[in-house]
């Protein structure tokens, strides 16, 4: 639900700030006061295209910000919460959610999402669950074939979404497999050659049979081995002055290895009594003791290293080998070992043979025919959705003074034309396999029960198409729950009757959602929970601003006999809109 809403310098409108509750709220305000800026803000904050026009002549940038608070179905509010852990939104201290929108005079447009800068995808992915917004121009979407099949979808949302889900799952595969036996047939004699390269070059790799990391290894190996000689004299030289060695059993007597002499200078300090040199004596013991590991390290130093004269020479020969294999495919040896994973994985596709295509062949038809079928149920389950959604919407719209005129939805097949690279095979007829399943869907008008239905691109009014707009929102409306709908004048080319079962449809619509209308009618006005007034001022030079604010009871009063042909300031003026606010009370007691 769309809490609190805060503009400054979109359009007309300098600064502004409104508050929104439950049920039904109606903007209204003289032609040119900045009414439609306020869904304007709601397309910014639901993403849509920033417009540099529309910041305020003189300002540097317009802002929109949005306080949202979410009450959704489970799965709508796991969405959201995936949405701000990934992009690192967070809540505020009351649980609503903040979205900002800001648009530059240089065009420039930025996001933010619970305090956290976001592309403004983002917000139009956090929006989408919560915020469905009818411009005027949006009801002409309602024209396209597309949104009219998504129409019917979203009313058997429960059967439908399931089969569609599964029609897309065997397409892809379908399609995969189909296109991969294409270029295998297609291409036999190049996919030979390529297996034919791939295959000799996994031979000689695997006829080397690199290790990962070893081209490292080998070359730390062969620089210690080049040194070897210096190494193993450091090593028993310092070996030898630690602890001796075998050769100073007939050397002169005066030359004695490091751990003689510490040992005998721990000896004299403990032939005596002292308590200062008991301390040192117990030093020493620690140092002849590391040293004595020192020693011992030093010695499996000396005999780890290789005795081998022909080591290096095998390493060399090993690394000749690594080279040739790095000259080829790769960089080093673990760039060979992932060319070779991916070349095995592509030479797996490429048997040509009859009986891999054979195989291929008969997957491409298991495949088609559990495409076919999930094709078949769902076209079923879309014509059995299309008559319930033609009769829910044709009651609605008797409610909304259209007479016996009846929508119908026509669901039928669409033929594959010749240009179609992937027709589908359906009980015997070859189909358009879209992604969104083999069907066309039409939304049909009859003005009675005795005219022919015509498409509504070609029957409906302005009028007509914004009533059958709204009756159908009314019907969806019954599975779908907790999110604001906001709409712009969707009582353009009506009035009289017809606008007062507008309101009174809108009402009903505000039972289940938060809806926001902007209207130029009283008849709809008074239907409302909630009524804000955008107000046009027109300061000393000239320069014109307008503002939001609520109407108390008296007000509403006031303002609707200003909506009845500018009478607000006569007592016959309010007299007929306290009149249209006791018709609609009491209309709305009653449904």
């Amino acid at each position: 639900m769309l809490a609190e809403i805060r503009i400054d310098s979109l359009g007309v409108i300098s600064e502004a700030s409104a508050q929104f509750h439950e049920g039904l709220t109606v903007l209204t305000g003289e032609t040119g006061a900045g009414k439609t800026m306020v869904v304007t803000s709601l397309h910014l904050l639901s993403g849509a295209r920033a417009d540099a026009g529309r910041v305020r002549l003189g300002a540097s940038r317009a802002v929109v910000e949005g306080r949202f608070v979410t009450d959704l179905s489970p799965a709508s509010e796991r969405e959201i919460a995936r949405i701000l852990e990934s992009s690192g939104a967070e809540r505020d201290e009351d649980g609503s959610i903040i979205a900002v929108r800001t648009v530059g005079s240089d065009g420039r447009s930025r996001a933010h999402l619970g305090g956290r800068s976001v592309p403004a995808g983002v917000l139009s992915e956090f929006t989408d669950p919560l915020l469905t917004v009818h411009g005027q121009n949006d009801q002409l979407r309602l024209l396209r074939p597309d949104q009219q099949r998504y129409a019917l979808d979203r009313f058997g949302d429960k059967t439908i979404g399931t089969l569609l889900t599964r029609y897309r799952k065997h397409r892809r595969e379908w399609l995969d497999a189909r296109s991969e036996l294409i270029e295998r047939t297609s291409k036999a004699r190049e996919l030979a050659q390529e297996a034919d390269q791939l295959t000799f070059a996994l031979n000689e790799i695997d006829g080397v049979a690199p290790e990962p990391g070893e081209d490292a290894t080998i070359v730390a190996e062969v620089r210690r081995l080049s040194d070897l000689d210096s190494l193993r004299s450091a090593a028993e030289e310092a070996h030898a002055a630690l602890a001796g060695s075998d050769d100073m059993a007939s050397a002169d007597v005066g030359v004695s290895p490091a751990l003689d002499l510490m040992s005998e200078a721990r000896a004299r300090i403990e032939s005596v009594v002292d308590s200062d040199l008991d301390g040192l004596g117990a030093r020493l013991a620690d140092a002849i003791a590391v040293v004595t590991d020192v020693a011992g390290d030093l010695n499996t130093y000396l005999a780890g290293l290789p005795s081998d004269p022909g080591a290096l020479n095998t390493l060399l020969s090993r690394q000749s080998e690594l080279k040739t294999l790095t000259r080829k495919y790769a960089a080093d040896v673990d760039g060979v070992l992932e060319w070779a994973d991916t070349a095995r994985t592509r030479l797996s596709k490429l048997d040509v043979s009859s009986d891999a295509l054979g195989l291929l062949s008969k997957q491409v038809e298991e495949s088609a025919a559990l495409t076919a079928d999930a094709a078949t149920k769902l076209s079923a389950a879309r014509v059995k959705a299309a008559a319930k959604l033609s009769k829910a919407v044709s009651a609605e719209l008797a409610g909304l003074a259209m007479g016996r005129a009846g929508l119908e939805v026509s669901v039928r097949r669409q033929v594959a034309g010749p240009q179609d690279s992937a027709p589908l095979n359906v009980g015997g007829a070859e189909l358009h396999a879209g992604s969104g399943g083999v069907d066309e869907v039409e939304f049909r008008l009859s003005a009675h029960s005795g005219a022919p239905s015509l498409p509504i691109s070609k029957s409906a009014s302005g009028g007509e198409l914004s009533r059958v707009m709204l009756a159908l929102e009314v019907v969806l409306a019954g599975s779908d729950t907790g999110a604001t709908m906001v709409f712009d004048e969707v009582d353009a080319g009506v009035g009289g009757r017809a606008a007062v079962e507008i309101g009174r449809r809108l009402a009903k619509l505000a039972r289940t959602h938060q809806v926001i209308v902007v209207t130029h009618l009283p008849q709809v006005a008074a239907f409302a929970d909630t009524h804000l007034v955008v107000d046009k001022v027109d300061d000393k030079g000239g320069v014109v601003s307008s503002g939001v604010r609520t109407l108390s009871d008296s007000d509403r009063v006031v303002e609707l006999a200003r909506m009845l042909a500018g009478l607000d300031d006569t007592e016959t003026g309010r007299a007929h809109a306290e009149e249209l606010l006791e018709i609609a009370n009491a209309a709305r007691v009653t449904d």
